[in-house]
């Protein structure tokens, strides 16, 4: 059963504040990412810095999450592989998909993680939204679909974007990937998510001439309707 109204709680800072708002640009590398993403969450949790939403692109790689099964890998020569603490299986990044990195105090928002992974989704489907795009969650499968198929065919699901996320300290990080014009074979070297039945897609793919830029406005835009507030910021790295 689709899910196509989501009711997803205020997740605005309880105090009304704004959060940093911070884009990369070219390709960031993953291993000085994910140091300066684990950097800044520590700095959160101990009241030393301020929430972040940071928007970057990696060079092509593999992530693999805390449930990867190794069969999944399927070409373990193809690109880096890096290990993750985010939740999830394997996934692709690379140019022309818009990593979000989100670290946010959930202890000044709502201490509920299932209720934040929804929050995530909401942000996603509402920023798909602003290009006439209808993106769908479906129940017991984490991201977000677009169906595929001409009235009376086989309708078939796929992802348009992925989240992983890791909580400690009731801080966030890592967080989503919408795929806005990367090149979608580079998926073919892993089994995304675990999903053998379904496949990936973009904003290319859709038909829709989308700059990273574009995505950027529009997830910005979604994002102050979920969670509040933003305000521009360095990136950490």
């Amino acid at each position: 059963m689709i899910d196509r109204t989501l009711n997803i709680p205020d997740f605005r800072r309880l105090d009304g504040g704004a959060c940093g708002w911070a884009v990369s640009p070219g390709l960031t590398p993953y291993p000085e990412a994910a140091a300066a993403m684990e950097a800044r969450a520590e700095s959160i949790a101990c009241g030393e810095a301020s929430e972040l939403v940071w928007l970057l692109e990696h060079p092509p790689l593999y992530s693999a999450g805390v449930s990867a099964r190794d069969a999944d890998l399927l070409d373990a020569d193809r690109f880096p592989v890096f290990r993750s603490p985010r939740g999830g299986q394997y996934t692709y990044h690379g140019p022309g998909q818009r990593v979000a990195y989100v670290l946010l105090d959930l202890s000044a928002r709502q201490k509920d993680i299932r209720a934040y992974v929804g929050a995530l989704e909401a942000w996603i489907l509402a920023a798909l939204a602003r290009f006439a795009v209808d993106g769908v969650v479906r129940k017991g499968r984490v991201g977000v679909w677009i169906e595929r198929g001409s009235p009376g065919a086989t309708v078939r699901e796929d992802k348009i974007a992925a989240i992983g996320v890791k909580v400690r300290r009731w801080v966030s990080f890592h967080g989503i990937s919408l795929n806005v014009e990367p090149d979608l074979s580079h998926f073919s070297g892993i089994v995304p998510c675990g999903q053998t039945q379904h496949g990936v897609t973009s904003l290319a793919d859709l038909g829709l001439t989308c700059s990273l830029e574009e995505a950027d406005a529009a997830l910005l835009s979604a994002f102050t309707g979920v969670f509040g507030p933003v305000t521009p910021a360095e990136p950490p790295v």
